[in-house]
């Protein structure tokens, strides 16, 4: 029986490991992904964290950018609208 859970174990272990060896090679090259050396999982979660939250503060930069531009060409209600459209 102990055999068996330490078996489940290992497989679970070797399950995250490959997971977390995938979610590293989405990282930017910057980051531990270009990295060959071992890197705590705990490290790539961490980065992983951070460049979800600097997706997410470029995405909301964009959307305010975008928001302006199109204020700025409220004049051609047309295009306004195709482009809202489009972007919904």
């Amino acid at each position: 029986m102990s055999s068996r859970r330490t078996r489940t174990a290992r497989n679970r272990e070797n399950d995250i490991d490959i997971l977390v060896s995938k979610l590293q090679a989405l990282l930017p090259a910057s980051s531990s992904g270009c990295n060959k050396t071992r890197v705590p999982a705990s490290k790539i979660l961490e980065e992983t964290c951070n460049y979800i939250k600097s997706l997410r503060a470029k995405g909301d930069s964009l959307g305010e950018r975008l928001s302006q531009l199109l204020d700025s060409m409220e004049d051609n209600v047309v295009d306004v609208n195709i482009i809202r459209e489009l972007l919904q």
